[in-house]
This record gives structure tokens, sequence and C-alpha cells, in this order.
């Protein structure tokens, strides 16, 4: 049974930290409008908060003499140090990137850029990603496996889609992320993939 839950209300009467929550008192409390099954809250608001170690799929927004500015689908921004790549990144270049840290406004310093081309940019609220990820990565490998579709994840909302049919890839995160909050959501979109395939004739 699902149970929607507002920002303030209790989730847990033990300090729990993950996104979209808050420790107050040694009681865990919804900082973002949430559902709640079984044991476990999923987030359906939140806008990305930069954390050290989180891989991200950014666009470069400004080019400074000494740095790359990268928008990070959020209300901070990463930068690139020229020192940590020779590619000349203009704006509106897509990169993945690791957050390496994270300063006391937010702002993110990132390393191990690399330009993404070729396929196709994709963004959903960043608080769906686990979702589309799965446990275990079980989601995600069950997208790739009946499109034919690699997928680059960025923790901040932003998937990357390269080759095989992406038009059905798409169509699957969108899904996931409209209906993350629901049971059974692996089954659904195991059917929903068979179900497109067998419509366009394919094995």
């Amino acid at each position: 049974m699902s149970e929607i839950i507002v920002p303030g209300d209790l989730i847990y009467k033990e300090p729990k930290r993950f996104e979209g929550s808050f420790v107050d008192n040694g009681s865990t409390y919804a900082s973002v409008v949430s559902v709640k099954y079984d044991d476990r809250v999923v987030a359906l608001k939140g806008k990305y908060r930069p954390i050290i170690g989180d891989y991200i799929v950014g666009i470069i927004s400004e080019v400074k003499f000494n740095c790359f500015v990268v928008d990070l689908n959020s209300p901070y921004v990463g930068e690139i140090s020229s020192r940590e790549t020779r590619e000349p990144f203009q704006v509106g270049d897509i990169v993945s990137a690791a957050i390496t840290d994270v300063d006391e406004v937010n702002e993110a310093m990132l390393v191990e850029p690399r330009k993404m081309w070729g396929g196709r940019l994709l963004e959903i609220e960043a608080v769906k990603i686990p979702r589309v990820i799965g446990k275990n990565s079980s989601m995600l490998a069950m997208i790739e496996d009946g499109t034919q579709c690699r997928i680059f994840v960025g923790k901040n909302g932003r998937l990357y889609l390269k080759g095989g049919n992406l038009a059905l890839a798409e169509m699957c995160i969108l899904k996931i992320s409209k209906e993350a909050h629901l049971h059974g959501l692996t089954d659904r979109i195991k059917n929903f993939i068979d179900e497109e395939k067998a419509k366009n004739g394919v094995q």
C-alpha cells in the first residue's frame, strides 16, 4: 500500500539520510513530496544538488580563460579546469564528468570530462534517476538489452542515449519517470518493450 508524503511529514522514527529528507531530533522527515511504499521512499520532486563522486551529464554554458562553466540541470553550476582537458570545449557541447569537490555554495569541480556526440540527450527529474537505474542496475540493463541502446546516466537527471532503438529507449525512460511511484514498474516496462517491439515486427 502506498502513501503520499508531503514536506514535514514523519517518515522514520530513526535517522536515515537520503535524497528528499532531513533528520531532526533523531527522526527522519520528508523535505519534498514523496511516495512511501513497503519500506521504500521515492521522491517525486526535487532539484539536483551536486554530491562528490556523482557522475553527471552537463552542457558547456560558458568558456572562460582558465575553465569551462557547466550547466548541471540544477540551480548550481560546475566548472572544468582547463588543465583537466586538452579538448577545446565550446558552448553547447554535451559532456560527462565526475564531481570531485563541492564548495560552500554547492558549486562543483568536475574531472574526467568527456565530450558526448552522435546520440540524444534526455532530461528527467534527478530524483527519478534511481528508478531508471533500478536495483543492482537491473532496470537500466533491461532497457539497454531490449533496445540495443547504450545509455549513460547522469545523477543530475540527464541521460545520453546512443545507438539502437533510441525512440523506444526514450519512451521507456519517460514512462519510468511518469510512473516512478507505482508498484510493479519493472514488469510494466518489460511488457511495454515487448509490446512495442511486437507492434513494429522486431524480435
